[in-house]
């Protein structure tokens, strides 16, 4: 998440997606967008990468399945053995309903954990938040941040840039001040 650089408003979707291919171009790569709705193309003209979230679940969900299949062995093979209507203790096909639920009961809660630690949510205050009129990013604005962490950022030149570009507003963004 940007704590420095500078935003720009753009006027519609066609002008942001516009602007972020001419800051691709000019080299800039830590570019973030911020719209009401998913805007076609943005993706890869920013180049967000593929969430690895789902490689971090399915080991989880895995191990749910050989838990859940393994308690269940226990119980009705080894430590409580019955009888019912001539079946074996360890009868495998009735314990694949089970195996299953707690593979995707694991898997669940885990996606939802590792999203939270991962995306390091909740964050409930960011200098981007103080913008004036930067709420109009959840109804009909159209934003482009540049962070300054990119090697190309430069507090002078690159919101004169953005501005040539067709945005409407440009504002720098910082940490919060601190009162005395």
């Amino acid at each position: 998440m940007m704590r420095t650089g500078c935003v720009a408003e753009f006027a519609s979707e066609e002008a942001l997606l516009e602007a972020a291919r001419a800051m691709r171009a000019r080299d800039y790569t830590r570019l973030e967008a911020y719209t009401p709705y998913p805007v076609e193309g943005l993706e890869q003209v920013l180049a967000l990468k593929r969430s690895w979230l789902n490689w971090l679940v399915f080991p989880v969900a895995m191990s749910g399945a050989g838990l859940g299949y393994l308690i269940q062995c226990y119980v009705n093979a080894i430590n409580y053995p019955l009888n019912v209507g001539g079946r074996p203790p360890h009868s495998w096909p009735a314990f694949i309903p089970i195996t299953f639920e707690t593979s995707v009961l694991l898997g669940g809660v885990s996606a939802f954990v590792l999203f939270f630690l991962l995306a390091r949510l909740p964050r409930l205050w960011q200098p981007i938040f103080d913008l004036p009129g930067f709420s109009s990013a959840s109804d009909n604005g159209f934003w482009l941040g540049i962070d300054g962490r990119d090697p190309r950022f430069h507090p002078e030149r690159t919101p004169i840039l953005l501005a040539n570009l067709g945005a409407a507003r440009v504002d720098r963004i910082g940490p919060r001040e601190e009162s005395p």
